[in-house]
């Protein structure tokens, strides 16, 4: 037996959890939306409607895009989302240690 659980942060609507978190780090490490979204097989679209959901719900910008042309373009986490991104990863570590302890002290395993 094992705990098992899903957290998100809420505003008006699911604003911020795993999927986004997930996407946001993949743009992090290849610098393209395009990219993040073929390693994590889902579509761009759905990536995209991702970045553009919890950018309206949360009300700031994560993402600094550049159109593409003979350069490339790119797709960069802004200040602020490399900000929220430091207090999610905080927020899940904290997260994660409160609920293994209560369930060590409940279950005992």
């Amino acid at each position: 037996m094992r705990i098992a659980y899903k957290v998100w942060l809420d505003n008006n609507g699911k604003a911020f959890g795993e999927g986004p978190y997930r996407v946001l780090k993949q743009i992090e490490k290849t610098g393209s939306l395009h990219q993040a979204a073929i390693d994590l097989k889902i579509s761009y679209r759905k990536a995209w409607l991702i970045i553009n959901n919890v950018e309206e719900k949360l009300g700031f910008d994560f993402l600094e895009r550049k159109v593409g042309g003979l350069s490339g373009g790119g797709s960069h986490i802004t200040p602020s989302g490399k900000a929220f991104l430091e207090k999610y990863e905080d927020f899940r570590k904290e997260l994660v240690e409160v609920l293994e302890n209560a369930y060590y002290k409940h279950f005992g395993v």
